[in-house]
């Protein structure tokens, strides 16, 4: 599967603003020009910034977005035509990148041209090292994109083509750890889909499964998860391992049944044997961290939680899981990384943000609590579990500060969140008793 060339290469510039307004900068306002797809407009802006900044890559990439988008990209390459410089040949190279035709040789050769003359310049090597990969030429690809981390270390979402190319090279041991580097840094909703896609195919369990089993095994499945009854599925999955007993995939579906029949024994041996057959299993690794953790076995669930991620950097449940045993243990600076990284792999829910925000509090870091759930009422101005959290977090500032200005406005905080409470449910014992504290005082 080629990874979208918009998310690898094409990002061209900027963050995300709102309207355009009096006080922005010319670039924030170029910035503001591009998200509305008025690439005329910006290219206006963004030609005066390049003359005086002719250096500036991200003017420069901003600059060729601009005139793709504004419809311009043709006379813009005349231009660019003339000028033999490395910032001219990266121009050239991100405007036919973005044609179809264009997008592999031609492409190549201006990135390569761009990094002949300035070879110690990161982007450059890594837009080659893109290009190289969406063309397929992956043996190719892969040292431009090494040289660019090296040069570059910095930049996590660079990792994700470098897993790509790395898989398509043989080498998914490597290939995985460049997605969880990608994973742990601040990924996009896009990178994270695209690492969850790369990821899909480096662990895939039913890779060369055999054509003679499918049947039986789609039927062991669906008595499995859509009918609930394991005792079905098990005589589905033995079936299939009287004639092929070295599936791990299904003896790891195996233990899926005996578990939900709370037959722990049998399940940490089908487990087991699952891992002997496919040491690279990350979802088997989990469920034995499941069976350890629900049996209070913490130090033996935290090892298999790491191993599934050492196996598979996308799984959210064992970030999950992780965090939580971290908590227990009151490790904080790991409980904070496992939900931060949860955030990214799941932006749109409120549990791991509430997670995250609870072990803010507990390191006394209030302006990042108060960030996270703030982050949830934004989305849900109902959901009154968060708005309480909120008040009592304010509450909790307020008693702990000693700063008398400080305390004034924690307690504005708390008394706000916890009023909206109120209104909502009168009955909440918990905010009463928070507001009560603040008012006492």
């Amino acid at each position: 599967m080629r990874l979208r060339r918009g998310l690898l290469l094409l990002a061209l510039a900027g963050c995300a603003s709102g309207p355009a307004a009096a006080g922005l900068t010319p670039r924030e306002q170029a910035t503001v020009l591009l998200q509305r797809g008025d690439g005329k407009a910006a290219a206006q802006i963004l030609e005066q910034l390049a003359r005086a900044a002719p250096g500036d890559l991200s003017i420069a990439r901003a600059l060729a977005e601009a005139h793709v988008k504004g419809g311009t990209a043709d006379a813009f390459l005349a231009r660019l035509v003339t000028d033999d410089s490395a910032v001219s040949h990266y121009q050239q190279g991100l405007i036919l990148f973005s044609r179809s035709a264009d997008a592999t040789g031609p492409a190549v050769e201006q990135f390569r041209k761009a990094s002949a003359i300035v070879p110690g310049e990161a982007e450059f090597h890594y837009r080659l090292g893109v290009a190289l990969l969406e063309s397929e030429r992956f043996e190719e690809s892969l040292p431009e994109l090494k040289k660019a981390i090296a040069i570059s270390p910095g930049n996590p979402a660079w990792h994700l083509p470098l897993a790509k190319a790395l898989h398509h090279t043989g080498d998914d041991r490597n290939a995985v750890e460049a997605v969880r580097t990608a994973i742990t840094g601040a990924p996009t909703p896009n990178e994270v889909k695209t690492a969850r896609a790369l990821m899909g195919q480096i662990n895939d369990p039913l890779a060369r499964f055999p054509k003679q089993a499918q049947a039986r095994l789609e039927k062991g499945i669906a008595w499995l998860e859509q009918g609930d009854v394991p005792q079905q599925a098990i005589i589905s999955f033995e079936d299939i391992l009287r004639d092929f007993p070295d599936l791990a995939v299904v003896h790891s579906l195996l233990g899926m049944a005996y578990q939900r029949l709370d037959d722990a024994g049998r399940a940490v041996d089908e487990f087991k044997r699952a891992l002997e057959l496919n040491p690279e299993d990350a979802r088997s690794h989990y469920l034995l961290g499941e069976l350890y953790f629900a049996r209070q076995r913490q130090q033996q669930a935290k090892e298999h939680f790491e191993r599934a991620l050492e196996k598979n950097p996308t799984l959210d449940e064992a970030w999950l899981r992780l965090g939580d045993l971290a908590l227990d243990r009151q490790d904080l600076v790991t409980a904070r990384g496992c939900f931060r990284t949860l955030t990214f792999l799941e932006p749109e829910a409120s549990a791991p943000r509430g997670k995250l925000a609870l072990v803010f509090q507990l390191e006394g870091d209030w302006p990042g609590a108060d960030r996270e759930l703030r982050r949830v009422v934004e989305k849900e101005p109902e959901n009154v579990e968060f708005i309480l959290r909120l008040g009592t977090l304010h509450a909790e500032r307020y008693l702990k500060s000693k700063v008398p200005s400080e305390r004034k406005a924690a307690g504005e905080e708390a008394r706000k969140w916890l009023t909206q409470v109120l209104e909502a449910q009168p009955e909440n014992a918990l905010a009463s008793r928070a507001l009560e504290t603040i008012k006492d005082r």
